[in-house]
């Protein structure tokens, strides 16, 4: 009879600890997606911006005032340049997108 209460204190035990580790497992999921989540927002955001700024610099060397000069085409060569590294975030928005994605479906059901 002995054995089988120690038995049943450490089984306890281990569910009490499984229990635990997995709401903390869990919480820190949670909060690692909503970080990644913001971080392709903001990456979204910046995105827009240098695709707008190379398109505003695309737009100021095409004026008859300023056709041709060698320092506005580096500088929309470099904002176009800047803004293909950006493209390779993309990643990102496939992950958020498959999550909202996968939210969706659970809530349809």
């Amino acid at each position: 009879m002995d054995i089988m209460i120690r038995v049943g204190l450490v089984v306890g035990m281990v569910l009490v600890l499984s229990l635990v580790i997995n709401v903390v497992l869990f919480l820190y999921s949670r909060n690692v997606t909503r970080r990644l989540g913001m971080i392709g927002n903001e990456i979204a955001d910046l995105r827009d911006a240098v695709g707008g700024f190379a398109n505003h610099v695309k737009s100021v060397y095409e004026l008859e005032m300023f056709y041709g000069d060698q320092t506005l085409k580096a500088l929309m060569d470099h904002a176009r340049s800047f803004r293909e590294y950006m493209d390779e975030f993309d990643y990102i928005y496939i992950i958020e997108e498959q999550e909202e994605n996968a939210q969706e479906k659970e809530e349809e059901v």
